[in-house]
Parts: structure tokens; C-alpha cells; sequence
């Protein structure tokens, strides 16, 4: 059994057990989250579709926050001796999907 499920504008195919890295929680760590937009639910053979959503809600805990691996954001503007280096870490939340009801 499986659920596409939208979390914080992104889109994740969850199931029972699974652990996700979101975008970064409002909520503590150990805290209960639900989630209420489920846009599919796959369950064996049979899917129920939303328009726009379902009548269904993802359980979830927040296990912690932690932050993802530097980027590099390089800017060159040749022949011109320009040159400027950023680094940029997300903020996430790592979750554990409870049950899908």
C-alpha cells in the first residue's frame, strides 16, 4: 500500500515505514504530523484518484532536522576578472511515515 502525498508544495510517494527527508518542519523532533492533501492511494490492485484530493491522511513522525550537502553557486563574467563563490545548505526534516488512513 502506497500514497502520493503533497508535502509543503513537493510531491512524495510514501508507504508505511518509510523514512523522507522534506523541506524543514515547523514541528520538534518527536513531534506527530498529519498530512491531509493525499493525491493517490494504491492499495494492491486498486487506486483511488483524487480531484483534487481524497478524504485520507498520512500520519507521520519528525524524527530530526538536519541539513543537506553544500552546493557551490559559482558566478563568472569572462575576460572581466569577476568572480563570486556562495555556498547554500537546505534546511530538511527526516520523517517516518506511522499509517496511511
Amino acid at each position: 500500500m502506497y500514497a502520493i502525498v503533497e508535502i509543503q508544495g513537493q510531491q512524495f510517494k510514501v508507504s508505511e515505514g518509510q523514512e523522507i527527508f522534506v523541506h524543514r518542519l515547523a514541528a520538534n523532533e518527536g513531534d506527530k504530523v498529519t498530512f491531509d492533501k493525499v493525491l493517490l492511494l494504491a492499495k494492491d490492485d486498486t487506486y483511488q484518484v483524487g480531484k483534487p484530493t481524497l478524504a485520507a491522511s498520512v500520519a507521520c513522525t519528525v524524527l530530526k532536522h538536519v541539513k543537506g550537502d553544500k552546493v557551490i553557486v559559482f558566478h563568472k563574467k569572462r575576460r572581466k576578472g569577476h568572480r563570486k563563490k556562495n555556498g547554500h545548505r537546505q534546511f530538511f526534516s527526516q520523517i517516518k511515515i506511522d499509517n496511511i488512513a
